[in-house]
């Protein structure tokens, strides 16, 4: 049977890599998708890819007007919203000594400002049983070099899991992490601007000190979200799970 039957999804940043392979998982579980992207050709373009049960709108997570407009929508077009995947988010490699206000905003405003809002915001849509799934990051507690703002907007997501957890107990409304390990989507190139070379030693490193011996694939924590935002889950709430091939947990 299909785990999403006759479910209403929300996926932000849906237009390509982990959003855009869960919310094709999702239709294929029986959802009706919501998907969003901040470049209207990408997002034209990942809901042709997707191709049935599912609405593209165009908005960016860290402006509240358009996060306004978005559940507007849904609520004129379906009324309710049983699980959001707040996944929606971005970062770059910076030095410590080269981190800037402007860095430091960008990427807090898309990634705490954006999730924080995106979760507010949504709950009056939200039933009883609903699920909403954060997308965390393994480097939350693991140290990378040259990424400690995007780590630390990480550990802030894991951070309001517990909380909202707390918060949302009489609702019966779950919250949980995903926190994917090295995953290659097109965000290495558009967002964090590696070259393909770089992408491919980057991949290379990530293998090496990874127990499985590989990078992961966008469709493995698409299976995790999945899991978070199904009744299969039903007895989970406040968990950060691991989905990188053991790296964190070594």
């Amino acid at each position: 049977m299909s785990r999403l039957t006759n479910k209403i999804a929300l996926i932000t940043g849906g237009s390509s890599g982990l959003g855009l392979a869960t919310a094709k998982r999702f239709v294929a579980e029986g959802a009706y998708v919501f998907v969003t992207g901040r470049r209207q050709p990408e997002l034209d373009a990942a809901v042709k890819e997707i191709g049935r049960n599912v609405t593209g709108i165009q908005g960016d997570v860290s402006n509240l007007a358009s996060l306004d407009q978005l559940f507007a929508t849904i609520k004129q077009q379906k009324g309710r919203l049983d699980i959001l995947f707040a996944n929606a988010g971005g970062g770059a490699f910076v030095p410590l000594e080269q981190v800037t206000e402007a860095h430091f905003d960008k990427y807090f405003g898309i990634n705490v400002k954006g999730t924080l809002f995106t979760v507010q915001k949504a709950l009056p849509l939200m039933p009883a049983g609903g699920a909403i799934v954060i997308n965390g990051s393994m480097v939350s507690i693991k140290g990378i070099p040259a990424f400690g703002v995007y780590a630390a907007t990480k550990a802030a997501l894991r951070s309001f899991a517990r909380t909202w957890s707390v918060d949302l107990k009489g609702r019966n409304i779950r919250v949980n992490v995903v926190s994917p390990g090295t995953i290659i989507t097109p965000g290495y190139k558009n967002e964090l601007g590696l070259s393909d070379e770089q992408i491919k030693q980057f991949e290379a490193q990530a293998a090496a000190t990874t127990p499985l011996g590989r990078a992961g694939t966008p469709e493995e924590i698409a299976k995790a979200v999945l899991f978070l935002a199904s009744d299969d889950s039903s007895y989970i709430t406040g968990i950060e799970l691991f989905v990188d091939g053991g790296t964190a947990q070594i």
